[in-house]
């Protein structure tokens, strides 16, 4: 006769196999895909891609909800508050790092509030004058800068933007004076950068890839580690003669604290085998992605490094968001 410790075990064994795998049955409803910035981005296409991809895969629905507006915080600050279970995904890039420096009081902590999910990749932006700028190397840019300081005006998104954060680094390690002009938006600021209104910008390949190849604007650098493929045969920054200039801005997918670690293990993988398709790399490509899957580990290791690098140059450079 089994005597009544037995029983215990046997009925605890029971009970957990009657408990659903955490993981392995997600998803088990519509999940949504919240994008901080408006439809029609590289934030935004990406997500729809890997959205949809996803959804096909995962036999749910993934619905992408654009949530734009404070510089990100506000989609951001909605997948921080969301039910912890994997249904609430936040696509985002390198602007959510920013942002933790940039203001002194967020409704959320990026790094206690959010989990890393999955790293997609990154995209080294491109340094571009307007084509009537007698300029076709980074030292004529930094002579003519240095030459008549207060010259030359660049123009970005905004104040503490992914446009701007990276020109004011460059114009402190170069040591020239620039201006900068925010606008509302890249848009506004590239069609006055094509006007002739301001002379330069730093942004990401696909959005002035067009303008480059129609001769409107002319690329001067890249601003990563290494060349970008898109533009091979310009050098970056750093062979340019800024020495150290690295900027690189990455893309990834975050869910809220408390999701159980198994569905997360999930949900990585599920985007890992959606980045190793040739087609989806091609498409990521097209919007200057260059595509790496990296173990989760190495994404909180990139996203921790990048918090305590950009907070230490945002108050050397006494930055705050308006």
């Amino acid at each position: 006769m089994m005597n009544s410790l037995g029983r215990l075990v046997v009925a605890a064994v029971f009970a957990a196999l009657s408990l659903p795998l955490h993981g392995q049955d997600w998803p088990t409803k519509q999940v949504t895909v919240l994008v901080p910035f408006a439809a029609g981005g590289t934030v935004d296409i990406v997500a729809r891609l890997l959205g949809q991809r996803l959804g096909a895969d995962l036999g749910q629905t993934f619905i992408v909800d654009n949530r734009g507006g404070a510089g990100g915080t506000i989609a951001t600050t909605a997948a921080a508050r969301a039910t912890p279970d994997g249904h609430t995904l936040l696509f985002h890039h390198m602007g959510l790092v920013f942002n933790a420096a940039l203001h002194d009081k967020l409704p959320y902590d990026t790094q206690k509030d959010l989990v890393p999910v999955a790293y997609l990749g990154a995209t080294p932006n491109v340094l571009v004058v307007n084509n009537n700028l007698p300029i076709r190397s980074v030292q004529e840019f930094l002579a003519a800068a240095r030459a008549k300081p207060g010259s030359i005006n660049f123009g970005s998104g905004g104040v503490g933007s992914a446009g701007h954060l990276p020109m004011e680094l460059l114009r402190s390690i170069t040591q020239v004076d620039m201006v900068h002009v925010p606008y509302k938006g890249s848009g506004p600021a590239i069609a006055d950068l094509l006007a002739g209104q301001i002379q330069t910008m730093l942004l990401t390949i696909p959005a002035v890839m067009p303008y480059i190849a129609a001769g409107s604007l002319r690329p001067l650098a890249t601003s990563g580690k290494r060349r970008s493929p898109a533009l091979a045969n310009l050098p970056t920054l750093a062979e340019s003669g800024v020495e150290g200039f690295d900027y690189s801005p990455w893309y990834g997918v975050f869910a809220p604290s408390g999701t159980p670690p198994a569905v997360v293990t999930r949900i990585h993988a599920a985007i890992n085998k959606v980045l190793e398709d040739p087609e989806i790399n091609r498409k990521l490509a097209s919007q200057g992605l260059e595509v790496q899957a990296l173990g989760r580990e190495e994404f909180v290791r990139i996203v921790n490094a990048d918090l305590a690098k950009w907070a230490q140059i945002i108050r050397r450079l006494n930055i705050k968001a308006d």
